[in-house]
C-alpha cells in the first residue's frame, strides 16, 4: 500500500521552490497530485499528411527538411527562423522567432514530427513555433498529451513530468477504493488503470473508461454521503399537522398586493405540507426578488396561529435585522412577537431573549449562526426556515431541526439551481419554485463595456449620483495578486474616492473586515450615507437598498454567470429603473459567450443551467457549501445521467445497509472517511 498523504516534496522533481507553486494548486500530497486531472488533451498520436491540412487546426505532422534553416532579422530585437520541409503529399513552412539556436538542430534526409498551429499563406500552410522531435522518440509526440491548470512559474512540461513521477510511484500499490461486486456489475476500470490512463492515456478509448470510472467514483461518493447525512435526520417520524382554521388567506387578503401566481402556487404546496403528518422539507427556490420572505411570512403566521414557534435562519446579522423589519411589518398586526438574535447584542439583552423563548413569550426567532448555540431553547418549535441554504449546510439545518419536535422546514434560496440537479442534491427535499417576479419590477438593464468606455462608465454614475441614486462598485479581490492584473477592492475604492469622484462620498467593503464594521457601512449606505460603495462580493446576499439603482462590476470575466446573475439583483430593488454595467477584459469566444448570456437573460435559471455548460460543476455550484469537496472531475451539467445512475445505485445499497456494516460495502465507508474525513459520520 502507498502513503498518499506523504509530503509533494518526496515526489521526484519536486524541491523547496516547486513545493511553494504546487502549493497554489492545492497539491500538498502525492493524493493530491494524482488526482491533479488534466483539464484537456492534445492528441499528437496520430500525424496528418501535409496536403490535408486545414487552417486554423492543431495538427501533428510528420515531414524532413529541404535545405538549410534561413534566418531572417526582422527588426533588431526580433528574428525570425525558417525552414522549409516536406512529406510525400507536398510542402511546408515552419517558423520560429527569436530562436535561433534551432538553427543547426535540423538535419537534412532525417525525419521530424511537428505538433502546432496550423496558418495558410494562400495554399501552402505554416507552423508556427510548433514543438518538435525526432520521428519514433515519442517524448512530446506522437501519443496524447495531457494538459493541466497552471500557476504562475511552473511550465506544463515540468508539472507534466512530476505527475508523471508520482503516477509512477503509485501504479500498481493503490488499494481498490469500490467495492468488488460494484466493479464488476458497472463494468468499471480498476483504481491503478484508471489514474494512469486519465493521466497518460494510450487512445481516447482507455481515457473514456478511465474517466467513467473516476466520475463515477466522485459522484457515487457525494450521494452516499448526503444521502447518509440525510438517513440520519429520520424524516420519517410523524410530524406536526398545523391547524386547518390558521388559514394563510387571512394574511393574503391583508397584503398591500396581490402575490405572483406562483407565490400563490408556492403557498398551497407549503399550505398542504403544514396541514400533512408528515414534516415538510421543502426547498423553495426563487431569483432574487421574487418575493420568497413573504412566503415564509405567511407560513410562519399559520405555524403561530396554530400554537408553535418558528426560527428564521440569516447568513449575516444586517439580513436577519432586515427579515426582523419585515416580519414585524407583516405579522406584527397579529399579535405575533418577533425577536433578533445575533452575536453582536448585549449579554444582558442576550439572556433575555433566551428566557422568554424558552417559557414561550417570544414567537419567531430570527438569527444568524447565534441561533444554533446548545443554549437556545425553544418552547415548541414548529417551523424551521434558513435563507440562503447554502451558507449554512446539511448538518446545521439537522441542528436546528433537533431543537423540536418533528418541526415542518422551508429552506430558501435565491441561487437558481437546474431542477435536475436539485432534485439529486436536495434529495430529501420537495422542490418549490417561484419563478416570475412581481408585476412592478423593472428588468435590470445590463451592459458590457471594454476598458476604453470606462469614462463613459464613469460619467454615467456621476449622472445617477447627481439624480440622487446611490452605486455599487464590485470587484473580485481584496488585495492585489501578483500574478493578476485586477484592481483590488481597497485600491479601487483609494482611486475613486481621491481621483474620479472625490466629491462624493465613496466606502469600501470586503469579507476581510470586522462583521460590526460591515454592518455599520452597509447601514450608512442604506440610509443614504454612502454614494459609491465599492464592495468584493460580499454584497452578494445582503440588504435591500431601493435607492441603489446601478451596480458595476470590475473584471467581470472573472465571476460565474450564476454570481453575476446573483450580484446584479442587489439593484433593482426600488421604483428607479436600475442598470448593470459589467467590465470586462479578453476577447475569447468564451468571454464574449458569456458576457451575451447574462446580457440577454435576467432569468436566474436559464442562467445557472448556462454557468454549468460553460464552467463545468466545480466552482458553480461549491459542493463545499454542502460540506462536500470540490468535483476534481465530473462535471454536473455533462454527466447528469451518471449522477442519476448513481443515485439510484446510492439508494439501493442504503436501503439494504444503512450503516455500511456489511463487510462488502466495507470499502464504501473507508472511501467517504478519507473524502470527508470528518464532515460525514456514517
Amino acid at each position: 500500500m502507498v502513503d498518499l498523504e506523504k509530503s509533494i516534496e518526496n515526489v521526484k522533481g519536486v524541491g523547496p521552490s516547486r513545493v511553494t507553486l504546487l502549493k497554489k494548486l492545492q497539491i500538498e500530497t502525492l493524493g493530491d497530485l494524482i488526482t491533479f486531472f488534466p483539464r484537456s488533451y492534445e492528441d499528437r498520436s496520430k500525424p496528418k499528411a501535409i496536403a490535408e491540412l486545414v487552417d486554423g487546426e492543431e495538427a501533428l505532422i510528420s515531414c524532413y527538411p529541404v535545405g538549410r534553416m534561413n534566418e531572417i532579422r526582422i527588426k533588431s530585437n526580433m528574428t525570425l527562423c525558417k525552414l522549409l520541409a516536406r512529406d510525400e503529399t507536398g510542402g511546408i513552412e515552419i517558423v520560429w522567432y527569436n530562436q535561433t539556436y534551432l538553427k543547426n538542430v535540423f538535419v537534412r534526409g532525417r525525419r521530424y514530427t511537428f505538433y502546432g498551429k496550423v496558418k495558410m499563406k494562400g495554399s501552402r500552410p505554416t507552423l508556427q513555433s510548433p514543438i518538435y522531435e525526432l520521428e519514433g522518440l515519442n517524448r512530446k509526440t506522437g501519443k496524447i498529451i495531457p494538459i493541466y491548470p497552471l500557476t504562475y512559474k511552473l511550465s506544463q512540461n515540468v508539472l507534466r513530468k512530476i505527475i508523471e513521477n508520482g503516477v509512477d510511484d503509485v501504479y500498481g500499490k493503490l488499494n481498490e477504493t469500490l467495492p468488488d461486486y460494484i466493479m464488476k456489475k458497472y463494468k468499471l476500470e480498476d483504481i491503478n488503470t484508471a489514474i494512469k490512463q486519465i493521466h497518460f492515456p494510450d487512445n481516447f478509448a482507455e481515457f473514456d473508461k478511465a474517466r467513467r470510472r473516476l466520475v463515477f467514483e466522485e459522484l457515487f461518493t457525494m450521494q452516499i454521503a448526503l444521502l447518509s447525512l440525510k438517513n440520519k435526520y429520520d424524516l420519517n417520524k410523524k410530524g406536526i399537522c398545523f391547524d386547518k382554521k390558521a388559514k394563510m388567506s387571512d394574511v393574503i387578503n391583508d397584503l398591500p398586493y396581490n402575490l405572483t401566481r406562483a407565490q400563490e402556487r408556492v403557498l398551497e404546496e407549503i399550505n398542504h405540507d403544514m396541514e400533512s403528518h408528515k414534516p415538510m422539507n421543502r426547498l423553495l427556490q426563487g431569483d432574487v426578488g421574487s418575493g420568497k420572505t413573504v412566503v415564509a411570512e405567511i407560513a410562519t403566521y399559520k405555524c403561530v396561529k396554530s400554537g408553535y414557534q418558528a426560527v428564521i435562519m440569516a447568513p449575516t446579522a444586517i439580513l436577519a435585522g432586515q427579515h426582523l423589519e419585515s416580519f414585524n411589518k407583516i405579522l406584527g398586526k397579529y399579535g405575533i412577537k418577533c425577536e433578533l438574535l445575533v452575536s453582536g447584542i448585549s449579554k444582558k439583552d442576550k439572556d433575555n431573549i433566551i428566557e422568554r423563548l424558552k417559557n414561550g413569550d417570544i414567537d419567531v426567532l430570527i438569527g444568524t449562526h447565534a441561533v444554533f448555540e446548545d443554549y437556545v431553547e425553544f418552547k415548541n418549535l414548529g417551523l424551521v426556515v434558513t435563507d440562503e441554504q447554502h451558507r449554512f449546510g446539511v448538518r446545521q439545518r439537522a441542528k436546528l431541526i433537533q431543537k423540536g419536535e418533528s418541526p415542518d422546514v422551508l429552506v430558501m434560496t435565491a441561487t437558481p439551481i437546474p431542477r435536475t440537479l436539485a432534485i439529486i442534491l436536495y434529495g430529501d427535499l420537495d422542490i418549490s419554485i417561484i419563478d416570475e417576479l412581481p408585476p412592478n419590477r423593472k428588468p435590470i438593464e445590463t451592459y458590457t463595456v471594454t476598458k476604453d468606455l470606462e469614462q463613459r462608465v464613469n460619467a454615467f454614475i456621476a449622472k445617477q449620483i447627481e439624480a440622487k441614486r446611490q452605486c455599487y462598485i464590485v470587484c473580485p479581490l481584496v488585495e492585489e495578486s501578483e500574478e493578476m492584473d485586477l484592481k483590488s477592492a481597497t485600491q479601487l475604492a483609494k482611486t475613486y474616492q481621491e481621483k474620479i469622484f472625490p466629491n462624493y462620498r465613496v466606502e469600501c467593503l470586503h469579507g476581510k473586515m470586522k462583521q460590526k464594521d460591515k454592518d455599520d457601512i452597509m447601514e450608512r449606505f442604506k440610509d443614504g450615507k454612502i454614494d459609491i460603495l465599492v464592495s468584493t462580493t460580499v454584497i452578494e446576499v445582503g440588504v435591500d437598498v431601493p435607492n441603489a439603482n446601478i451596480m458595476v462590476i470590475e473584471d467581470a470575466e472573472r465571476f460565474g454567470l450564476a454570481q453575476l446573475h446573483q450580484l446584479r439583483g442587489r439593484v433593482g430593488r426600488g421604483e428607479y429603473q436600475s442598470y448593470c454595467i459589467l467590465k470586462y477584459q479578453g476577447n475569447t469566444d468564451i468571454i464574449k459567450e458569456r458576457m451575451n448570456v447574462i446580457k440577454r437573460s435576467n432569468d436566474g435559471f436559464v442562467i445557472s443551467e448556462k454557468d454549468l455548460e460553460l464552467r463545468g460543476s466545480g466552482e458553480f455550484f461549491g459542493t463545499k457549501q454542502h460540506g462536500i469537496p470540490e468535483f476534481k472531475i465530473a462535471n454536473l451539467f455533462t454527466d447528469i445521467e451518471m449522477l442519476k445512475q448513481v443515485q439510484s445505485i446510492a439508494i439501493e445499497i442504503l436501503s439494504k445497509d444503512p450503516s455500511l456494516e456489511n463487510p462488502e460495502n466495507e470499502p464504501i465507508k473507508e472511501l467517504i472517511k478519507s473524502k470527508f474525513q470528518d464532515r460525514i459520520e456514517i
